[in-house]
């Protein structure tokens, strides 16, 4: 595993090992990755970014896609992904990410904005390393759904977002919001039993009540043209205008 962070404090994420672990956990892990692979369904020869906890989904990209890299924040525990291969884990702050710009096609987000200390930097630098072309997908605790108001799991922790303030924040942040979808519409049980009609409960839920949904998924597009500053309004009459003349010519 790759170290290149500087230990700082930060928010404290309520056991997501554990949590994965148990029978709630791994309904909830198969409903999300559900949904990301109806979002993103094939990545063949590109380059993912997972942000967060990403790790556990990203195996739905790494058979196909050029390059799966993990980035664990500090505060966040450590592990190594994938365990059966060489490391494509590294740790580092995700407000100063160890990247050079226009490396990834896409940016996955997962268990990270609502633990962010500075989730404006996190998304200018999601932005910076992002092509041209690329893609970011955010994963957060909806504001609405009961699983942000439980604290016995992870999405009870941090900064939960409605879907008008996480569209707000990624269109200050340079991005362009393309799709919204949502998951979690099971509530969050802890009876086996219960878990067993999850599916049941996502396909009500998506058609009776889509705005109480367990998290947001939201896709957005680079917005290349938000970085270029624009002339002062007094002052742009008296600027040069630019003529783009074909070559020989």
């Amino acid at each position: 595993m790759v170290r290149l962070y500087i230990p700082r404090m930060g928010h404290e994420v309520h056991g997501l090992g554990r949590f994965y672990a148990t029978p709630a956990g791994a309904v909830a892990a198969r409903l999300l990755r559900d949904r990301l692979a109806a979002m993103w369904p094939a990545l063949p020869g590109q380059n993912v970014l997972g942000l967060g906890y990403a790790s556990p989904f990203l195996r739905l990209w790494r058979a196909e896609a050029a390059r799966c890299v993990a980035l664990v924040p500090h505060h966040l525990p450590r592990w190594r992904w994938p365990r059966s291969a060489a490391s494509c884990t590294a740790v580092a702050e995700e407000e100063a990410l160890p990247f050079p710009d226009l490396l990834f096609d896409r940016v996955l987000i997962v268990h990270g904005l609502e633990h962010a200390e500075n989730t404006r930097r996190l998304l200018r630098e999601a932005w910076r390393v992002l092509k041209d072309d690329g893609r970011l997908l955010v994963v957060v605790p909806n504001r609405l759904g009961l699983w942000a108001h439980l604290e016995r799991t992870p999405f009870g922790h941090g900064h939960p977002w409605s879907r008008p303030q996480l569209e707000a924040l990624l269109r200050r942040q340079m991005f362009t919001v393309e799709r919204r979808e949502a998951a979690l519409f099971v509530p969050p049980f802890r009876s086996r039993v219960l878990l067993r009609g999850a599916g049941v409960w996502e396909k009500v839920g998506r058609a009776a009540w889509p705005g109480f949904a367990g998290v947001t998924l939201m896709e957005a597009s680079k917005d290349c043209f938000g970085a270029v500053p624009l002339a002062e309004p007094a002052r742009a009459a008296t600027l040069p205008r630019r003529v783009l003349v074909p070559a020989g010519r």
